[in-house]
């Protein structure tokens, strides 16, 4: 029986199995793998641009498991840097205020200012540097939150930085503002609560940022101004506020209208008390026509009392004009004008 082949099981098997591997190498080899039997696995597959080192940005936990056992080593963590934050946010304030009102006060004492108009101006810049301080603030918190959910801030920072240059060469103007915002707010040139001449408007201003100045004007009004198109600024509202009348009288009567002047000049500042810091008085005279010359008077107040005392004046030298029954003038109201009364 030489010539038959073995009927052993094993030898059989043994056979097959080295038939089903040969038959199998073949296959792959046809196919491209060139698959060998110890050789290491096929790489994983990774997001376009992602190097050999790499990992997931950020991983989720599956399971209650996962999230209870996440919250158990992280959680304390983040409710630490929230109380941080806060605490951190609410000392900045209290300080930063105090120090500032204390050196708003040594200023005020040392140019002698006006105690009010300092004390605006100290919280409107305390204000906008809070607002400020509060942006650093959540960059820092948000960072540090990432950190927590194993975030990979570098790469999130490479992402932002593309977006940043875009965004940059669009908010140009944006940046501007600010810095305007920040020289208005440093060197004083007006506050909350003054009454401001800005782009155009003519208003009390009731609301200072880095991006604008808010002014409401008489008629009520609402005006928003961009800060970076501020180019001149004229406060109505300094330490010294002057107001200004002008009167027309015949040349004839101008020594008379002088002694008019006087007397109302001292009821005012009986009637108006420390409004009036200096008495009225008539500044200068012109001629405007060959007969008739006009006369400035002007007189010093106190800022917040200055249209006021301005009214006040005008109702004065009009009743004192007409009861001199003279061929004098009276000031026209609201236009720093003047009208000339007819002769009896």
């Amino acid at each position: 029986m030489a010539g038959r082949r073995s009927r052993n099981p094993c030898e059989v098997r043994r056979r097959h199995g080295r038939q089903h591997t040969a038959a199998q190498r073949r296959y792959r080899n046809r196919g491209g793998l060139r698959i060998r039997r110890g050789a290491p696995p096929a790489p994983e597959l990774r997001p376009p641009g992602a190097g050999l080192n790499s990992q997931p940005l950020f991983l989720v936990p599956g399971s209650w498991d996962e999230w209870r056992e996440w919250l158990e080593s992280h959680g304390p963590d983040i409710a630490g840097i929230a109380i941080g934050l806060v605490l951190v946010r609410f000392l900045f304030h209290r300080l930063f205020a105090r120090l500032l009102r204390e050196a708003a006060n040594r200023a005020a004492r040392a140019r002698r200012e006006d105690p009010e108009a300092v004390r605006k101006r100290a919280e409107t810049l305390l204000s906008t540097l809070d607002w400020l301080f509060t942006i650093f603030l959540v960059f820092v918190g948000s960072a540090l939150l990432l950190d927590q959910f194993d975030i990979q801030v570098s790469a999130l920072i490479a992402g932002v930085s593309v977006i940043g240059i875009a965004v940059g060469l669009g908010t140009q103007t944006l940046v501007k503002d600010v810095i305007n915002g920040f020289f208005i707010l440093v060197e004083g040139q007006y506050a909350v609560g003054d009454t401001v001449t800005v782009g155009g408007a003519t208003g009390e201003v009731i609301e200072i940022n880095p991006r604008r100045t808010v002014v409401r004007d008489s008629d009520g009004n609402v005006h928003s101004i961009p800060n970076s198109t501020i180019t001149v600024a004229t406060n109505l509202t300094p330490a010294l506020s002057r107001i200004r009348v002008d009167i027309e009288v015949p040349f004839r009567e101008s020594e008379a209208a002088r002694a008019l002047v006087a007397e109302v000049a001292s009821a005012l500042s009986r009637t108006m008390g420390d409004s009036v810091t200096s008495p009225a008085r008539v500044a200068h005279q012109r001629m405007v026509t060959d007969t008739d010359v006009c006369m400035t008077i002007i007189a010093d107040v106190r800022p917040p009392d200055r249209w006021e005392v301005e009214a006040e004046l005008r109702r004065s030298l009009k009743r004192r004009f007409e009861a001199a029954k003279a061929g004098l003038a009276f000031p026209v109201t609201g236009s720093g004008s003047a009208r000339a009364l007819p002769t009896s």
